[in-house]
């Protein structure tokens, strides 16, 4: 069995590959002119994304969940999911990070934590991941019609704080000391993982 951060590396390269996918949808498109479906398309990518992220934590914590929950596997709704894993690991979320150059002596380098707008968190997630389902489901006459604007504008902000949370971050694997930081790498690169040891 593979060990849970290199699973979570391969759901690293499908996001990125879901993402590319999103970017390729509007390019396509004809300028403004984005037709119904090509939102509900990029929508669905973005859903997945969100569910990847999501069991992304699961596969990090398999060990921990599974005491907690025996049928994890059966868990497709990732709200129900975030809410169950912040029970369970409070650090279930990845965790943005810059590296920046340290001013203690002897020390090139330190990890900052990033706690901007411009990252996805746990609370945009579930909204995000609302807004993408009720734009998939077949629209009911009688009811208010989907706004193609407000998608419009909105998947692109989602899309850059996703990328933004993922490019450079930290997870929390439970009863390992170690901090782990993964990169999403440049356009034609595989994601990466460095494990750092802590200082005795």
């Amino acid at each position: 069995m593979k060990k849970g951060y290199e699973l979570y590396l391969n759901i690293l390269k499908d996001i990125k590959y879901r993402t590319s996918v999103i970017d390729q949808l509007f390019a396509d498109a004809s300028g403004t002119n984005l037709e119904l479906t090509v939102l509900e398309s990029a929508c669905l990518q973005l859903r997945k994304i969100l569910e990847q992220i999501a069991f992304g934590s699961l596969v990090s914590n398999v060990e921990l969940y599974s005491q907690e929950y025996k049928k994890f596997q059966e868990f497709w709704n990732a709200e129900y999911l975030l809410k169950d894993m912040a029970k369970v690991n409070p650090k279930y979320f990845p965790i943005p990070i810059s590296q920046d150059k340290s001013a203690v002596p002897g020390v090139k380098s330190q990890f900052n934590l990033k706690h901007d707008d411009i990252y996805l968190n746990p609370k945009e997630f579930i909204k995000v991941y609302k807004k993408c389902g009720a734009i998939l489901h077949a629209s009911n006459p009688f009811g208010s019609k989907v706004s193609n604007e407000f998608y419009k504008k909105s998947i692109p902000i989602w899309r850059n704080k996703i990328i933004n949370l993922l490019n450079s971050h930290q997870v929390h694997f439970v009863g390992d000391k170690n901090l782990y930081l993964f990169q999403m790498g440049a356009k034609d690169e595989s994601p990466s993982l460095q494990a750092f040891e802590p200082v005795q």
